[in-house]
């Protein structure tokens, strides 16, 4: 992931609720796959690796916060061991194993739960965080600046 991409989701996360939290999740994870993909098919297997156990993280940071009261985590967390077993086995074969199926899984998913956060008005998690609407930042030669809409959050940003 480079610096400005990293940049719009750390503004991103500031700014979320729960809901638009786990869409984030989603959307890293999703990139995570498709760097350790690009990696394993270049023959660069430290980054495939690399990409490989973060996508596991994050994966394992939303199996982690589910609530077990609710019939939909348990298929959840279902979907959840589908993928990581998936990307367990990338990771000690170093090769792409159902990748692709891993990234459909998380789509749907993605896609659900843009639905939820598209009606779920809550605040951002984070407290004591002014709005973000747009920022500067001086970097060696440039000045790079970060633009984002509110009524947009979680859907497209300018960078």
């Amino acid at each position: 992931m480079d610096t400005e991409l990293k940049k719009v989701y750390t503004a991103r996360i500031s700014q979320a609720n729960r809901s638009e939290l786990v869409v984030i999740i989603y959307e890293l994870m999703l990139e995570s796959i498709s760097e350790a993909r690009e990696a394993l098919h270049g023959g660069d297997l430290h980054n495939a690796d690399e990409e490989l156990k973060r996508a596991q993280g994050l994966l394992c940071e939303l199996r982690g916060s589910l609530d077990f009261q609710y019939a939909i985590s348990q298929r959840l967390v279902s979907l959840y061991r589908y993928v990581n077993e998936q990307l367990t086995k990338s990771v000690t074969r170093q090769k792409d194993v159902n990748l692709d199926s891993c990234e459909r899984v998380l789509k749907g998913l993605k896609e659900g739960f843009e639905q939820v956060a598209g009606q779920d008005t809550s605040g951002p998690v984070m407290g004591n965080v002014q709005q973000v609407y747009a920022g500067l930042t001086y970097n060696k030669g440039s000045l790079d600046e970060i633009a984002i809409d509110p009524r947009q959050m979680g859907h497209s940003f300018k960078a």
